[in-house]
């Protein structure tokens, strides 16, 4: 599959991908990821190995696509969940135990 990152065209299969990252170890990562056979790889660290460019010159967002496309599984960072504030008199009540609702 011809795909584009960073303004190079690159030749890539999923074959190629998965022979290009054997042997490698994951790399500690809290990002986004890409499952390639039982392993989680963060998708900067797919984009290094498989395009031989710096991290800098390419986003994790043409990796994740390219890898998409390819069919492996790619993973997301998970939205954050919206925090409940409480006014100062709900935070009062419920630490006396008496909850108040507004």
């Amino acid at each position: 599959m011809r795909c584009v990152i960073a303004r190079f065209p690159f030749e890539l299969s999923k074959a190629g991908v998965v022979e290009s990252m054997k042997g490698i170890k994951p790399e500690p990562g809290t990002g986004e990821s890409v499952i390639i056979g039982r392993r989680h790889y963060p998708v900067m660290q797919v984009g290094q190995v498989v395009t031989r460019q710096d991290r800098r010159d390419f986003s994790a967002a043409e990796v994740l696509r390219a890898m998409a496309q390819l069919g492996f599984t790619c993973r997301t960072l998970p939205k954050a969940a919206p925090v409940r504030v409480l006014s100062s008199f709900q935070h009062a009540s419920a630490m006396l135990g008496t909850p108040v609702s507004i």
